[in-house]
């Protein structure tokens, strides 16, 4: 049995003791609650250091956590009194772990050593109003503001999570993970008391203490970015959803490599208790495959509020610190399919030749990232953040076969400068742009790109996926009947060659706009030049290349038998009597195309489709649309269209309306009358009142009342 080398034992030691610096008690707000005792005569603490021009000077040796601000920004005003409580706990605290001897003299160096003095780390600020040019650089990676960075002599080692809370605690977290992997100040480390592992008879046997347990015994942050432990054996064994508080989430789903399903939820929540069955039986079918669990966010409110909860109940799927939201149906069986997905999902496998044919068989929609000897740890990490969010998709693949390459025609081989990312659908592959190594490392920019290609060329439309489909763009939705196999997949078919046509037409005309922006941008320079004037040379080289917006275009199939009602009532089309047929949508505007230029019902031939679909997105007045809305709803969309869209433009829109028909209905109240007949009041004994309703006395009104007047009538 060995005993631990003393260096190895460092960590264990940190790990027991700890947090660095103790945080003081803190209120709802995750501020620190001011403890007047302790004030008294306590260490002030010194203001937070404003960099500017000497920003790279300052920041060249040792570590900075420097916040880029803007004053304008209010969410950097909301963060400042968090950012301020943080640097004056660590600034005036003495560190925990510090390096200090309890055996060194009073008053010497090593008994008085400061938390920055031991660490080297530094909080400052940099204001990006007034250094524009410093925040600007790409190398620093300032997106938003606050943008909170952490540097290392002179060098971006990390930078805060944007989805993290600005808190106090959660900051503090972050900070002393990175604490912890830093040796303190050279020249102090002789002040360092270990025990002698082997004087004090310390095994790690003896000391039965897992990694696991070690970790889970630091604070919350610590244990979160600590590296988790691998999978257990068997998840779920019992086949049960367990319900989860702060602390065992931390312990059994945030520090570990567990795959977990979770429901977060409310007791009161209608639609929770009427899931809660399904949820029972997604945990009986997962036994052994996958861990279920359940939240109450009614006695669990801070774990609710720090995963960032839209309603009730949210379902969060979670494996390695990482996380995605499941936004389909609660069925029992949606839930055990995107279940099952997820637990094929937790590893990106390696693609091969042999098995890419299978691959390209099972799989309509599927992502290729292509990698060398080259690609760094971060490359891969930027990978790893995209394998969650695709659960329910299009599965992910890495490869480094130059055969796969040469064959999805990826480009040179092996990929000099950065990895490349592919997708495939129907066996057609589209390309992700990325201008830089960075580019590829921008898992958000990446799955934006990824959400716009994840379904086939020619999904169905389902209840799931209608609103992904449908809103937002204009849809070729072909209209089909099982039940006829023949015409079925001659359809479909038709649908898919029109669809790839479609893409080849729009690719075509996209590298022509940008080929058009390139030759008057070389114009304008060219003329700059022969002008000598170098501001407007300056400006014509800076010019972007960018093409306009359009229009999204997307193609699906709906099935006409099952959806027969819902079709008929929409569209007019019953697919039983009038075999398939192809419409053109657009959700938004709630308008349909079914007929051609000529007039015609529009053909299942791809290039009618594609004529036709191109004349309804050039605005082609021969070919005649009709709306999809009735009554009220067609005199909103109506107003909607006339507004541009614009939510505030539509509802002002609106509001004028309403206020000019009020307007209208009050003078014409005003020429019958009183709005009420009331017994003479306001008007001369004698005369008569008419009003809304008859009253008192013989009154006329619109309604007959008393007095044995004749029976009234409505207007």
């Amino acid at each position: 049995m060995r005993f631990l080398h003393l260096s190895l034992l460092l960590p264990l030691v940190g790990a027991a003791l700890g947090r660095i610096v103790e945080l003081p008690p803190m209120d709802d707000k995750g501020l620190p609650v001011e403890d007047k005792e302790k004030a008294v005569g306590a260490k002030a603490a010194p203001e937070i250091e404003e960099l500017g021009m000497n920003f790279f000077e300052r920041i060249n040796k040792g570590y900075w956590f420097v916040k880029h601000y803007s004053p304008r920004c209010p969410h950097c005003r909301a963060m400042a009194p968090h950012w301020k409580a943080l640097h004056d706990i660590y600034t005036t605290s003495t560190p925990k772990l510090s390096n200090t001897s309890p055996n060194a003299a009073p008053g010497s160096q090593a008994a008085s050593a400061s938390f920055t003095e031991l660490y080297n780390f530094h909080f400052a600020d940099l204001n990006c109003d007034a250094f524009g040019d410093i925040c600007g650089k790409s190398e620093l990676g300032v997106d938003a503001y606050p943008t909170l960075n952490l540097y290392k002599d002179g060098k971006l080692l990390e930078t805060y999570p944007t989805d993290s809370l600005r808190d106090v605690p959660s900051m503090s977290d972050w900070v002393e993970e990175r604490l912890a992997k830093i040796k303190t100040v050279s020249g102090k480390k002789e002040d360092v008391v270990v025990k002698d592992p082997l004087k004090e008879k310390i095994r790690v046997e003896d000391k039965k203490i897992p990694e696991k347990e070690v970790v889970l015994g630091k604070s919350r942050a610590s244990a979160t970015s600590a590296t988790p432990s691998v999978p257990t054996a068997t998840p779920n064994p019992n086949g049960i959803s367990h319900s989860l508080t702060r602390d065992s989430f931390i312990k059994m789903v945030e520090t570990t490599q567990d795959p977990w399903m979770i429901k977060f939820y409310a007791p009161w929540c209608q639609h929770c208790q009427a899931m809660a069955p399904a949820w029972a039986g997604l945990a009986r079918e997962m036994q052994g495959k996958l861990h279920i669990g359940e939240v109450n966010c009614d006695e669990e409110k801070r774990l609710c509020r720090e995963v960032r909860l839209r309603g009730y109940p949210t379902i969060l799927f979670f494996q390695g610190g990482e996380k995605t939201e499941y936004d389909g149906l609660r069925g029992l069986g949606d839930l055990v399919s995107w279940a099952t997905k997820a637990t094929e999902a937790t590893q990106i496998k390696e693609l091969d030749v042999a098995m890419l044919d299978e691959v390209e068989a099972k799989e309509e929609v599927f992502f290729v990232y292509v990698y060398n000897d080259a690609t760094t740890s971060e490359d891969f990490a930027a990978l790893d953040r995209l394998k969650l969010p695709l659960i329910g998709h299009a599965p992910i693949f890495k490869t480094n076969s130059k055969i796969i390459a040469e064959r999805f025609k990826v480009g040179d081989f092996p990929v000099s400068t950065y990895p490349r990312i592919f997708v495939v659908r129907d066996g057609v592959p589209g390309y992700y742009t990325a201008f830089s190594p960075r580019e590829l490392r921008d898992s958000q920019k990446i799955l934006s790109w990824m959400r716009s290609v994840w379904l086939p060329m020619v999904p169905e439309l389902t209840a799931s996926n209608s609103h992904e489909i449908m809103n937002g763009k204009l849809v070729v939705l072909g209209i089909l009947s099982r039940e006829r196999p023949m015409e079925f997949a001659v359809a479909k078919k038709e649908l898919k060659e029109a669809a790839g046509q479609w893409l080849e037409l729009r690719a075509q005309a996209e590298k022509a706009e940008r080929q058009q922006l390139r030759d008057k941008k070389e114009l304008k320079i060219e003329e700059a030049e022969d002008r000598g004037d170098d501001r407007a040379l300056q400006q014509a080289k800076n010019l972007v290349i960018k093409t306009k917006a359009k229009r999204e275009v997307g193609f699906a199939w709906v099935d006409g038998v099952f959806w027969n009602r819902w079709l008929r009532t929409v569209y007019g089309v019953d697919v039983t009597v009038d075999g398939e047929r192809v419409v053109i949508n657009d959700e938004d505007a709630k308008w349909v195309w079914d007929e051609n230029a000529d007039g015609d019902k529009i053909p299942f031939r791809r290039s009618e489709i594609v004529e036709t679909l191109s004349g309804v997105f050039l605005g082609d007045g021969r070919i005649k649309g009709r709306t999809t809305s009735k009554g009220l709803e067609r005199w909103v969309v109506g107003v909607r269209g006339i507004g541009g869209g614009h939510p505030f433009l539509t509802w002002l829109m609106l509001g004028g309306g309403v206020v000019s028909l009020a307007l209208w209905v009050r003078g014409r109240m005003r020429r019958r009358g009183q709005f009420f007949g009331t017994g003479g009041h306001g008007h001369r004994r004698g005369e008569s009142q008419v009003g809304w309703f008859g009253g008192e006395g013989g009154e006329k009104g619109w309604l007959g009342g008393g007095g044995g007047a004749p029976a009234g009538k409505f207007d």
